[in-house]
């Protein structure tokens, strides 16, 4: 690495002084209300540090990647699923591809505990831990013809963790998707401008990828202009189209989304990944970061308040009305992602080592994104502690805790140590055009009406229900991206694993396997949000609960592969890299285990709850519908404790199997066995970073190629026929 300018150690000298002031005000305001302008300075100038140091340090010393050796995109380009894809499409891809629920919804619920833990966490988390599996599990995947994650455990662990690996990722991963597709479909269910832009972006992505591939190729910045333009007019469009006589067309019920939302996911991840997959990611990230990117600028000039405090009672007496238990484990449980995510390691094994063009990219796009969807998260956090915390707490408390009506509302309230009137919780509701907004759980309208304030707070609050009716649509957009590239993962994932047994499953692209699968991934979590959206108890209701830990379990399992591979691969000395966060999230995530299965509190512990049920039962003074309901709750919890400990038990098989294989390949390193691909010479020169070098201009000159690069004019890669050998 060549050493800093006295320049560039002013200019980083500078952003470490307004990161380390930004946490100073945040840690050290006691009784007082902060800006959160400071949170922001805090996040930025942290996440400006990782990713030019330590991501680098990584990057170009512990995984020590090579531009020169052809990565799988290139050496199996098929124009199906191994696609060399311009890395800003990529990282638009992978972005989108990656954010979904998680970092608007879970900082949010975290802010119970105050906004210093959640920011804390979010942020370091993400350049320590989330970032870093994101980024090593990239590396890893391309270097082995994009494995899935459980084919790899599968690979460089053995049969019994492997077998364990496989297992717990496929059975997670069809959770993820369900619960990602439920909120959608909550956001979208009677709400025509959500529906009709969102559906508008699947003609604009269709085109986008043909005018790349058949009408200009390789003009990244002319179709990402004409995108954008179409983004914006269908947003626009989709306001006039709700308030006229076609908005009946485009109201649709839940049954009628869960319909659609399955179709569009199966043909997404069948269709090749040029023409609707990337294209619509890469588009969908112009509206996500553009509205991030406000959010942020509109919190610099109105400077909003942060209303909640730093850290709150609840973080210590673990009693919250919107979620029960301690600061240790349940604030690393519920921001499930922001700052660490197992979903990323199926993203990171799945769509995107199949698409990338150089091993120098991982960087950019495996922890470069991350540190994007952790902004996400700081956003989601500022907007839920921006709020009147009585406000907060009425809008993210069940009607068991508040009541139905805004008196009662207002009364618990006050037993927490906040005072709001129902008379104001009428105004809100009214500012935002909505009936009432008790417990109105789960995350995102607290998000939205966040937003609404911070947007209000510049263009005035004859806006507050354009924002938050927009920012509800722009959740489901948010989330919707990474449905349909995580059915895709799906489907590689099952290939990998009924390819150990019919062999043909393997190649990724053939056409019988991969409409076979998908059609199996499809079911599987279809059928569990179908349910879901019939019976409030029922489907992925009933194992929504899972989400939190059964995510960060699959991190543990992904960092787990990681540090084994570091070790196998002889980097024994950066094995901490990944081994430290695999520990941290490895004790938050057994611990939170423990206690939902063991717990005596029915607020934390599963199968304490069902006993509470179960005793209502046996009281003989239940009937009709709250008897079935007792009966459902005794099922759910039941089968909510069972697989919360059998995700613990297999991620404690794949970690101890994992320990055997790294103290064996020590004591004797010419036993290892790589499943690393042979080095083969790229034809490709393509920029590492977003924009290209004085060097890479050259090379790019040099080889007679734009600012997108590509393949050496003149210059023939292996073709997709060694997929039929991989």
């Amino acid at each position: 690495m060549r050493t800093l300018s006295p320049r560039s150690i002013a200019i980083w000298t500078l952003v470490a002084l307004i990161g380390a002031v930004g946490w100073s005000v945040l840690a050290l305001a006691r009784g007082e209300e902060v800006s959160a302008a400071w949170m922001v300075a805090a996040a930025l100038g942290s996440y400006a540090i990782g990713y030019r140091f330590y991501s680098k340090f990584i990057a170009y010393k512990v995984l020590k990647v090579d531009k020169t050796r052809a990565t799988p995109a290139e050496r199996l380009d098929n124009a199906v699923d191994f696609h060399p894809t311009d890395r800003r499409v990529l990282l638009g891809h992978h972005f989108a591809a990656i954010s979904g629920a998680g970092p608007l919804v879970g900082p949010v619920l975290a802010a119970q505990m105050g906004y210093l833990p959640g920011t804390i966490w979010i942020v370091a988390g993400v350049i320590f831990a989330g970032a870093v599996q994101d980024m090593v599990v990239l590396f890893f995947s391309t270097r082995r013809n994009g494995r899935s994650l459980g084919q790899m455990a599968r690979e460089e662990i053995g049969p019994v963790g492997g077998a364990a690996a496989l297992i717990g990722v496929f059975a997670i991963m069809i959770i993820l998707l369900a619960v990602l597709a439920l909120v959608i479909v909550n956001a979208l269910a009677e709400s025509p401008w959500g529906v009709f832009s969102i559906g508008m972006t699947i003609p604009i992505a269709l085109f986008m990828g043909f005018y790349l591939r058949v009408i200009r190729p390789g003009r990244v910045a002319e179709v990402s202009l004409i995108g954008i333009v179409l983004l914006l007019l269908a947003l626009i469009a989709g306001r006039w189209v709700a308030k006229s006589s076609w908005a009946d067309a485009f109201t649709l019920s839940k049954e009628s989304l869960v319909i659609w939302i399955v179709v569009y996911a199966f043909i997404a991840s069948v269709l090749p990944v040029w023409m609707l997959l990337a294209p619509r990611d890469y588009l969908s990230t112009f509206m996500k970061l553009g509205t991030i990117a406000l959010l942020f600028i509109g919190v610099v000039v109105a400077a909003p308040m942060l209303k909640m405090d730093g850290v709150t009672d609840f973080a210590t007496a673990g009693t919250g009305p919107v979620f029960a238990g301690s600061l240790f484990p349940f604030v690393f449980i519920t921001i499930a992602c922001g700052a660490l995510s197992g979903f990323h390691s199926l993203i990171s094994s799945g769509t995107t080592p199949k698409m990338v063009e150089k091993e120098t990219q991982v960087r950019m796009i495996g922890y470069g994104s991350m540190l994007m969807e952790s902004s996400v998260a700081v956003m989601a956090i500022i907007a839920a502690c921006v709020l009147d915390p009585g406000l907060y707490y009425a809008m993210n408390s069940a009607p068991t805790v508040i009541g139905e009506t805004a008196q009662s509302a207002s009364e618990a309230i006050r037993g927490f140590g906040h005072t709001i009137t129902p008379d104001q919780l009428a105004k809100y509701a009214e500012m935002v055009e909505e009936q009432s907004l008790l417990s109105r759980t789960g995350g995102a309208p607290t998000f939205a009406m966040g937003v609404a304030f911070i947007f209000s707070e510049v263009t005035g609050d004859g806006m507050m229900s354009f924002w938050y009716h927009f920012a509800i649509m722009f959740e489901a957009l948010f989330i919707l991206t990474a449905l349909d590239a995580g059915t895709r993962v799906g489907r590689f994932m099952l290939q990998d694993a009924l390819g150990n047994v019919y062999k043909p499953l393997k190649r990724v692209s053939w056409w019988p396997g991969l409409i076979m699968t998908s059609a199996i991934v499809c079911g599987l979590w279809g059928y569990f949000l179908w349910v879901g959206v019939r019976d409030p108890l029922g489907g992925i209701n009933q194992l929504f609960p899972l989400f939190g830990i059964s995510n960060q379990l699959l991190a543990a399992i992904a960092l787990t592969v990681c540090t084994t591979l570091l070790i196998k691969s002889g980097r024994l000395k950066w094995a901490w890299v990944t081994g430290a966060p695999l520990l941290w999230v490895a004790a938050v995530t057994l611990t939170a285990s423990w206690q939902k299965v063991f717990s005596d509190d029915p607020r934390v512990g599963f199968f304490a709850q069902g006993d509470v049920a179960q005793e209502g039962i046996d009281s003989g003074k239940l009937e009709g519908k709250a008897l079935d309901d007792a009966h459902t709750v005794v099922t759910n919890t039941t089968v909510d404790g069972v697989l919360s400990a059998l995700f613990a038990i297999l991620v404690v098989i794949v970690m101890i199997d994992a320990a055997r294989v790294c103290i064996k390949a020590l004591r004797n390193p010419d036993s290892v066995v790589s499943h690393e691909e042979p080095h083969t010479e790229s034809t490709y020169v393509a920029p590492a970073q977003l924009f290209a070098t004085k060097e890479e201009k050259a090379e790019l000159a040099a080889a007679g190629l734009g600012s997108g690069g590509g393949r050496i004019p003149g210059q023939r890669g292996e073709t997709a026929g060694e997929e039929s050998r991989t």
